[in-house]
């Protein structure tokens, strides 16, 4: 089949698809509009009724009061619990005083020859220059508390990660428990995870340990389960027609084929790691992210900014030099850069008895109180400009009162719950079937049995205002960065940067500009989940064939019809996953945004970390909001699925 026949083809089956596809939504959206019709005039149904709720909360409170009072007493924590909390902690501490050992100076070194090896001699300049930054700012210590932390996390999660993967890839039975699991473990907000272990450990850096290794564990399993899964067969097959055992074959054949998938998800893993920072200082981690929560409290811009870009720095370089270890070109001469490593290492080992290793105060400068002065000047200038009814505040009223609100008040209320049910369900059938919509049935039933419902809905209008602004900003950027190369790299970094920097700093600024409210949450989440909704825009558009394109260009098609009518069908998938990223992101943020008038299940979440009395009630705010999650994570994907094209199978 030539090109154009292959091209041919594919359209042909675009434009049948959309006809089937077209039909089934018109008659989804005429179920719901159906239902919500005759709720609304031929019933009294409002809001979910309270005296259906199950009242979880009590038992949890007595279970909390239970395991505190038998701390100190009951087997559970004598011989299981305390144990635990105490070795892990030991390991902790033991590592932070090691890495304290070393003079200061060897991890500047350190990272720029690394840098230097892996990635040329640009990157380690900058990694270098970076890494001598963190002790400029006065947050040396600081961070070796953070870097001992991730550094176990990361460690425990792959000595559990790969075992877990290459036990999916052997065995289908395990892969269809794991999967599931993973995927509820990635939907769940980072927040939801430290509560239960809170009510078992108690506070300090146990309980976020235990809470990063669930949160950041998923992408090292599934990646080398995939890595395992798509190591060439004839590979494979040489080494039995060699005598090799299975175990040989595993170790000496597939290992190493998969380890570029496997050092990638190392890499995710770290990066998940290192997004927990700010969460875990919750419940007295310490660190950077004790420093960014600190600074959040006294509205303290520049040093939280400060703190905020030292974690970027440590989660870039720790990016940049595990990914920079697996494209690293292995026969290249690294003669001259061991005996560099080699000579940095004694130098160190010397520093490190002379006591060289406290950062010395002579270099310190801080750039906060110039943050802080612009921040005071934005505060006092762009709030309500002359009193005009123009600026940042009048701004976040109208965008409050005019859309959120009546959301809120749409979902929560005007559309009965047993319509807003039926809402779901429809939507599940018609993206994947029967078992979506009573799997999204049954979630919003249990959503209404928590007692959950009308905060519920309130989260969902302030995810939804999000999700909508977010993508009328990145997917332009996403369609330019797909036409433009150079644009592509130019604002990389600057992608990089909302993605890696802690998103309690995002805060403070907007807190800043806006006052506290929800329109800074949803601000807050807009900027994280922003370089979602560009990356998986241009992978798509970047994705459609090159022959699909010049057949387009020889039919005489402009290049807006091109986009239009080519481009962004065949992307449809990909733009779809860019919605369920997009998603995700912004109620990874939803308990973030409760810490600043956010309301809805956040704040709730947030109590029941904060107030004894609470905790009940926040473990119920962060059971809705995995369901919540779950449903629109599932929803966007069949709808994905349902937009691939064919053809393109």
């Amino acid at each position: 089949m030539t090109a154009v026949d292959e091209v041919r083809t594919r359209a042909a089956g675009l434009r049948t698809a959309p006809e089937h596809r077209l039909a089934r939504f018109i008659l989804a959206v005429g179920t719901i509009v159906v239902l919500v019709l005759v709720f609304r005039l031929f019933t009294n149904f409002g809001i979910f009724p309270v005296s259906w709720d199950i009242e979880l909360a009590d038992p949890i409170d007595r279970a909390r009061r239970w395991l505190i009072n038998n701390q100190t007493s009951h087997w559970l924590y004598t011989v299981f619990l305390n144990p635990i909390t105490d070795a892990i902690d030991w390991g902790i501490r033991r590592l932070e005083s090691i890495l304290k050992w070393f003079p200061w100076f060897s991890y500047p070194l350190f990272t720029g020859l690394g840098l230097w090896w892996t990635r040329g001699r640009i990157a380690g300049a900058l990694g270098l220059a970076s890494v001598a930054l963190i002790g400029v700012v006065d947050l040396w210590a600081e961070s070796f508390a953070t870097l001992a932390l991730m550094s176990v996390s990361v460690l425990i999660s792959v000595i559990i990660g790969i075992p877990l993967g290459i036990a999916a890839w052997r065995n289908e039975s395990v892969a269809r428990v794991v999967r599931p699991t993973l995927d509820a473990m990635q939907t769940m907000p980072g927040f939801v995870y430290l509560i239960p272990f809170v009510l078992l450990f108690g506070f300090g850096r146990v309980p976020a340990l235990i809470s990063t290794v669930i949160f950041a564990l998923a992408p090292v399993v599934r990646l080398t389960e995939v890595g395992l899964r798509t190591v060439p067969q004839v590979t494979v097959e040489a080494s039995e027609m060699f005598g090799a055992t299975e175990r040989q074959t595993l170790r000496l054949v597939r290992l190493p084929q998969a380890r570029p998938a496997i050092f990638a998800g190392m890499n995710q893993t770290t990066m998940l790691a290192m997004s927990m920072v700010v969460i875990a200082a919750f419940i007295g981690a310490g660190g950077l992210g004790q420093v960014v929560l600190r600074s959040m409290q006294n509205i303290d811009v520049g040093r939280a900014s400060e703190a905020g870009i030292a974690i970027v720095i440590m989660a870039i370089v720790l990016d940049r030099f595990s990914t920079g270890i697996v494209t690293a070109d292995p026969g290249r001469d690294a003669r001259a850069m061991r005996w560099l490593a080699a000579a940095v290492s004694v130098v160190a080992v010397i520093g490190g008895i002379l006591g060289q290793n406290e950062f010395p105060e002579s270099l310190n400068w801080q750039f906060a109180p110039y943050v802080n002065d612009a921040t005071d000047w934005a505060r006092d200038n762009l709030y309500d400009i002359a009193n005009s009814g123009i600026g940042t505040g009048p701004f976040s009223d109208f965008v409050t009162l005019e859309f959120v609100t009546p959301l809120r008040e749409l979902l929560s209320s005007d559309i009965p719950w047993p319509a807003m049910i039926g809402i779901g369900m429809a939507l599940g059938l018609w993206a994947r079937g029967i078992r979506l919509a009573i799997g999204i049935g049954a979630a919003l039933f249990a959503i209404g049995f928590l007692g959950m419902w009308a905060l519920s809905m309130d989260t969902l209008a302030q995810t939804l205002v999000g999700v909508v602004i977010t993508l009328a900003l990145g997917v332009p950027v996403g369609i330019m960065t797909s036409h433009n190369d150079l644009l592509r790299a130019a604002l990389k970094p600057v992608l990089d940067f909302f993605q890696t920097i802690p998103s309690f700093v995002l805060l403070v600024p907007v807190i800043t500009l806006f006052h506290v409210g929800r329109i800074p949450g949803i601000i807050a989440s807009v900027i994280y989940a922003f370089p979602a909704a560009v990356h998986y825009t241009d992978l798509g558009l970047r994705r459609v064939p090159a022959e699909i394109h010049e057949a387009a260009e020889s039919f005489g098609a402009t290049r807006s019809q091109r986009l239009r009518r080519v481009e962004m069908p065949l992307a449809a998938p990909e733009l779809m996953v860019a919605v369920n990223q997009v998603i995700m992101l912004i109620l990874a943020m939803v308990v973030i945004a409760g810490l600043v008038g956010g309301g809805g299940l956040g704040l709730e979440a947030v109590r029941g970390l904060r107030r004894s009395d609470a905790v009940g009630r926040g473990f119920e705010a962060g059971i809705a909001i995995v369901l919540l999650a779950s449903i629109l994570d599932r929803l966007t994907r069949a709808i994905a699925d349902r937009l691939r094209p064919p053809a393109a199978v």
